[in-house]
């Protein structure tokens, strides 16, 4: 039964990739954005640019009426933040601004708000096993702390309102438009520049904006998905190494592989102040999505091979 979504963020990255997956259903898509235009031609856009959602209760048009949101605006993760504390500013957006759009759409009728938080919000890496939605949530930096608090009070506004909440927690997200730390490795495999990340080992989880949509539009229209949590990935796990020489294939160009030590990696992060950054390059982050398989009977419509070819042709079409 086609459905009438509300998409916070629809003319982003992922927010186009969700509108389109939406449309190809037959439902019909309203986007709420903060400037208008770059959302997909049939969005119904609705620009409101108040800082974090405030009232959006009070300012939401009259007659407008939604079945489900799919919350995606968010602050994201920042490696230079330049605020003096800069949790605080997380949880303005992240939580607060969260919590008014599920208010302002829960009094304009919608029965399901998919959140869509991140595998931040439980751990920065995996341990023995892969990242299940069972494991208990030990958040590292503002970002992921800001969404697990965000997951919490969402909850708790599920079980006051009656709304139906459903928690997505993906990894590293990529495909056409992809920005950050992907782009910048593609830039580097493009122009030849060595990546000395041939001996890292460690494997990563990452989901392509594709299967990511798909999931995120099953959350939104399945009965079976009320109250769940919901980690959702390709279903295979490449090391850095595997993910460089898959990339420069589709790049057309040579996969310059230098097999620096991990040990000697560590050390010239912390000579240069970058440990953090080191340490998401080289350490392991697996994440189990076996849970929306078994519930739903999802499972990623696109293969790694597909994703990264689409990634790949977007980029040299480009740059």
């Amino acid at each position: 039964m086609p459905l009438t979504v509300l998409v916070t963020g629809a003319n982003g990255f992922v927010g186009r990739a969700v509108s389109q997956a939406l449309q190809r259903r037959g439902d019909t898509v309203l986007g709420l954005v903060r400037r208008p235009h770059g959302a997909l031609p049939g969005v119904l856009e609705w620009r409101n640019d108040a800082h974090n959602f405030a009232g959006l209760e009070t300012d939401w048009p009259a007659g407008l009426r939604c079945d489900a949101v799919i919350h995606l605006a968010a602050r994201v993760h920042m490696m230079n933040d330049t605020a003096t504390d800069p949790l605080p500013v997380y949880r303005a957006t992240n939580v607060e601004g969260a919590l008014r759009v599920a208010r302002a759409a829960h009094r304009a009728g919608a029965r399901r708000f998919v959140f869509v938080s991140s595998i931040k919000a439980v751990a920065e890496r995996s341990g023995t096993h892969a990242l299940t939605e069972a494991d208990a949530a030990a958040p590292s930096d503002p970002y992921g702390i800001s969404k697990r608090e965000a997951e919490g009070a969402l909850l708790d506004y599920s079980r006051e309102s009656g709304m139906e909440m459903v928690i997505v927690r993906p990894p590293l997200v990529y495909g056409p438009g992809v920005r950050a730390n992907f782009l910048q490795l593609m830039h580097a495999i493009a122009n030849g520049v060595p990546i000395p990340l041939g001996a890292v080992r460690a494997r990563r989880s990452l989901v392509f904006v594709d299967n990511l949509a798909d999931a995120l539009v099953h959350c939104a229209a399945d009965p079976r998905a009320a109250g769940q949590f919901f980690h959702v990935t390709d279903g295979r796990d490449l090391t850095v190494a595997e993910l460089v020489r898959a990339l420069a294939v589709q790049l057309h160009m040579p996969a310059r592989l230098l097999p620096v030590p991990v040990g000697l990696l560590r050390m010239a992060g912390r000579l240069t102040g970058r440990t953090a950054q080191i340490d998401r390059l080289i350490g392991e982050l697996r994440v189990d999505s076996a849970h929306i398989c078994e519930v739903l009977g999802w499972y990623p419509p696109h293969t790694v091979e597909r994703g990264l070819l689409e990634t790949a042709t977007w980029y040299r079409s480009t740059h």
